[in-house]
């Protein structure tokens, strides 16, 4: 066992902590989340009232002023019980960084400590239904106008794939303000889902992550204000760019800590599961899949830690960062699948944790950016 360096006494005290609130709070609630198709808004509010939202940000915004790893330790102890219903992470570590990175103060003091306390709720509108990972061909546009009131955009366009999209009060939402710029005609905006002109399409309903709310977006010439436009108009794919490393890093470690969890479940399933009079880690197969299985994790969880360190020390690439989230994803999903195998029938039905986090698992290769926009993105640095 190789001892992982990146935290401290307090953050272990945080798992603890954290951990409690997972088993409590979450897990005896999750498979009626998953039936509903959402998580109920309460556990948004405890989990405010706890601290666990928006740790990372600055106190005078309502957050603890930590460091990442507080919310590093959160993410993972949500995957060791496999709740993909909770959009804790990209709430506190995607959405209230940008207002906080290149958000006005006004924005800063008006958004971030409602994010902080649950009542309300973060998302962010990047994927349309015809670009995918092609963030420079996003149709969604915003014109700048001036009338009574003042200086405004009209946006206009749809969003799908939107995690938190049925329970977002805030969306920061991906728009061309110069269509003909290129990427640096995109440039981003914080929308409130009270502005008229905005509205929420069905829940979508996937293959996996079923308690996650996961919706489209429209917007039907929703004035946004010229104060809720995040930093410069058409720096927004830079603001991504520079943002993308720390969104791909947090798949990165949720995918090893749902490997980690993976293993765990199996290696009780296999050492009560008897077959010919013998529990199953007695067959040299399952053995020796096993620790083929513990092998690879182990691997992978120097290799994520080593560039959580980078990240925390400003120095991790995006090259790195693809590389973590490629390798990462592709290696849980990989041994997910192969622990499903060795529950044999019962890793196929819903009930077994196994099979949901081997569902859960797929969509991890997806979002973020898929594995073969990874593969472009490192090929470009070598």
């Amino acid at each position: 066992m190789i001892p992982r360096t990146l935290f401290t006494e307090e953050h272990d005290m945080l798992r603890e902590s954290a951990r409690r609130f997972m088993e409590t709070e979450v897990l005896p609630h999750h498979e009626r989340w998953e039936e509903q198709g959402y998580v109920d808004r309460e556990v948004w509010l405890k989990a405010g009232a706890a601290g666990f939202l928006c740790a990372s940000m600055p106190e005078q915004y309502g957050g603890a002023g930590a460091d990442r790893l507080y919310s590093v330790v959160l993410m993972e102890e949500q995957a060791r019980i496999n709740a993909t219903g909770l959009g804790f992470g990209l709430h506190s570590e995607i959405v209230a960084p940008y207002i906080l990175h290149y958000g006005s103060d006004y924005l800063k003091s008006h958004y971030l400590p409602r994010l902080a306390t649950g009542k309300m709720v973060g998302a962010i509108a990047m994927t349309e239904p015809g670009t995918g990972s092609d963030l420079q061909g996003v149709q969604t546009n915003a014109l700048k106008g001036v009338d009574a009131d003042g200086e405004h955009y009209i946006l206009n366009g749809s969003k799908t794939f939107i995690t938190n999209g049925w329970h977002a009060d805030l969306v920061i939402v991906v728009a061309k303000t110069d269509p003909a710029a290129g990427s640096k005609g995109i440039s981003l905006f914080v929308v409130d889902t009270a502005m008229a002109g905005f509205s929420k399409g069905k829940r979508l309903k996937k293959a996996g992550m079923k308690a996650q709310d996961t919706s489209e977006l429209f917007f039907d010439n929703v004035r946004v204000p010229a104060a809720n436009l995040l930093g410069e108009e058409g720096r927004g794919f830079a603001y991504l760019m520079q943002e993308l490393p720390w969104e791909r890093m947090q798949v990165a470690l949720i995918a090893v800590s749902s490997a980690e969890a993976g293993l765990a479940w199996t290696l009780e399933y296999t050492r009560e599961r008897k077959a010919f009079k013998r529990a199953l880690t007695e067959f040299q197969t399952v053995a020796h899949t096993l620790a083929e299985i513990k092998t690879e994790i182990t691997v992978m969880r120097v290799f994520v830690d080593r560039c959580m360190e980078l990240l925390l020390e400003g120095k991790l690439d995006t090259a790195t960062a693809s590389m973590a989230k490629l390798a990462a994803t592709e290696m849980q999903f990989k041994v997910l699948d192969r622990c499903v195998q060795l529950h044999g029938g019962y890793g196929y039905m819903w009930e077994y944790p196994i099979t949901r986090a081997w569902a859960d698992a797929r969509v991890q290769r997806v979002y973020g950016g898929t594995s073969e926009i990874m593969k472009e993105l490192i090929s470009r640095s070598l």
